[in-house]
């Protein structure tokens, strides 16, 4: 037992920050990400002697998305919807000028707001490549998707991305 929580930590833990990342993306809150990869990493020890793999980083992340789905459809299921939470810990740059962070720090939460409002599945994708440095196989692998479908869920997300980004900057300047 003690080996087997061993092995464990050391393929899992190093991936903790990953499956944060994602927990706090798909959720939207930092204190139910932390719930989520709470239940996630019991789920993976308790499941641990079925991993056959040689890259445990994707199998975690996919018990952080079933967990979060399995979350998600408890909430809807009781009918509680919690409100998005302002985030206190806005991007920021370390430069000297004040109005060169403030101005980043802003672009920053239209990011994150514009990330957030993307549908799961493409916000996943994007999360998982862009923020998370996954290959589209380990993507494929996490989401249960074929690798066709994150590649055209990626370039989605990008696309929608992209365009409410101009199109918010289009409505700014007129």
């Amino acid at each position: 037992m003690y080996d087997h929580r061993r092995r464990f930590e050391a393929l899992a833990l190093p991936h903790m920050d990953a499956a944060y990342n994602l927990a706090r993306w798909l959720s939207r809150s930092p204190e139910d990400a932390d719930d989520i990869v709470q239940d996630a990493m019991l789920r993976a020890f308790r499941a641990f002697e079925q991993f056959r793999g040689e890259n445990i980083r994707p199998w975690l992340l996919t018990i952080v998305r079933n967990c979060w789905r399995n979350r998600s459809a408890d909430t809807h299921r009781r009918g509680h919807t919690p409100l998005p939470k302002e985030d206190d810990h806005a991007l920021a740059f370390d430069g000297p000028d004040p109005e060169a962070q403030a101005l980043r720090a802003s672009e920053g939460r239209r990011l994150e707001a514009m990330i957030a409002a993307l549908p799961e599945e493409f916000r996943s994708a994007l999360i998982l490549r862009e923020m998370e440095d996954m290959s589209y196989r380990e993507i494929a692998e996490a989401t249960g998707a074929p690798i066709g479908t994150v590649m055209s869920r990626l370039t989605r997300a990008r696309t929608l991305l992209k365009n409410q980004w101009s199109a918010e900057d289009a409505h700014v300047v007129r």
